[in-house]
């Protein structure tokens, strides 16, 4: 089974498309046409599940945010809090990816909004190039850790676990790794002030002050509607995924950018993304069903446990699992085809299944910028000067994957971290 997912994968079939194939010619195979309705009714509850619909309203947040200038005004804003401070526009680079992260929970979108504003800006002030694309691309994929993440919605709906819980799990592991970040730019800066100068210029007057923070006030907006909604027990998080497209939708109407045609693309693109997830759910899902049918779960628990009486090095191999699974499958892959197998394993061994999720996402945010396939380093190459090619941006991201993988280390051994 796990040869004939290889091979189709090799030959460049979509994941989708390869789990759902090899799922049935398993399924035909080995227990013949009666098995297919467990299938069927196995992929029917993974997309039939309630927090489910969640995932569409928070993509479909972040592809109005994407047509919108709210981005642009927040980073403007967040100049004021840059001011005068060595590598002060790389931190509010950073600053400005955390709200939008807690805005929408999507990493394709803010890479590509961080690289069309904050990236010509770093270049144009003397950055060192590679720092620059190092924040922009590790900035961008936050939005996998803090919460409201998709990963981390998936991941709940995998492991059968409460999304809130996860979500007040990842708040504190989320800012930590940004904080990383933030201390990671200032060490460099101050270490060698060359590649972060300071912005020349007069001090910014008062109603020029007054006017930028104004581009912060619907942004925070947002997150306060979505993250109190959720945090203060008033809404699920499906409703507040609705209460943060809604919260999105007025800023539009509000800020004069509402259209018909930034609705009607912004849907499109939902489609577009949601459609991919829901056939890798299936795919996997079908797959997953199959491969539990013919006893391969219990053959990997087995093999997993067998490892080592020392349920850290069981966890360290998992952790090992899946980093070589983030450089070559989607994260939605990764999450639908390996966590059935993992969870339960992890219960065995007496860990707290959401604790894991929140490691899990951290180790993600590694796939996100690993090469050789990493997607921040795709969707940043998108929207990059020419001069910036595939190969600069996967070399500039190696200090921020060692900082991702310290996060990693730190939530292993210190889980007080996540609250659990």
């Amino acid at each position: 089974m796990f040869a004939m997912l290889l091979a189709l994968l090799v030959s460049g079939i979509p994941l989708a498309f390869v789990t759902l194939l090899v799922a049935l010619i398993f399924a035909l195979g080995w227990f013949g046409p009666m098995v297919v309705p467990l299938i069927t009714s196995r992929v029917y509850s993974f997309v039939g599940s309630f927090v489910f619909v969640s995932v569409p309203m928070f993509v479909l947040m972040a592809a109005i945010l994407d047509r919108s200038g709210i981005a642009r005004d927040l980073f403007d804003a967040m100049k004021l809090v840059g001011g005068r401070l060595r590598g002060g526009v790389a931190i509010q680079t950073i600053v400005v990816a955390v709200i939008l992260a807690a805005m929408s929970g999507i990493i394709g979108g803010e890479v590509v909004l961080l690289g069309l504003v904050a990236l010509p800006q770093m270049l144009r002030l003397g950055y060192d190039k590679h720092l620059a694309i190092g924040v922009v691309c590790a900035g961008g994929a936050l939005g996998t850790m803090v919460p409201p993440s998709i990963v981390l919605i998936i991941y709940g709906l995998t492991a059968n676990v409460s999304v809130g819980d996860l979500f007040t799990a990842a708040f504190v592991p989320g800012l930590m790794l940004a904080g990383f970040y933030v201390a990671y730019v200032l060490i460099r800066a101050y270490l060698n002030p060359r590649i972060a100068p300071v912005p020349e210029g007069d001090p910014v007057p008062l109603e020029e002050k007054l006017r930028l923070l104004k581009g912060l006030v619907l942004p925070l907006m947002v997150v306060a509607g979505v993250l109190g909604s959720i945090y203060g027990g008033v809404a699920s998080v499906t409703e507040a995924s609705a209460v943060g497209v809604a919260g999105v939708l007025l800023s539009t109407v509000v800020r004069g950018e509402f259209s018909l045609g930034l609705l009607k693309g912004a849907a499109l693109q939902t489609l577009q993304t949601v459609g991919m997830i829901v056939w890798i759910g299936i795919g996997a899902s079908a797959l997953v069903g199959v491969f539990n049918l013919m006893g391969g779960i219990k053959f990997v628990s087995t093999l997993i446990s067998g490892i080592s009486d020392n349920p850290t090095i069981i966890l360290l191999f998992m952790m090992l699992i899946l980093f070589v699974l983030g450089m070559f499958l989607d994260w939605v892959g990764i999450a639908l085809l390996t966590m059935p197998i993992f969870v339960p394993i992890i219960r065995d061994l007496g860990y707290d299944p959401v604790w894991f999720g929140v490691l899990f996402c951290m180790n993600m945010q590694v796939s996100f910028l690993s090469p050789p396939f990493g997607p921040a380093a795709f969707y940043l190459k998108s929207v990059a000067p020419p001069d910036i090619t595939l190969a600069t941006i996967f070399r500039s991201l190696l200090p921020f994957i060692a900082l991702q993988i310290l996060a990693v280390g730190i939530l292993l051994f210190f889980p007080g971290i996540t609250g659990r």
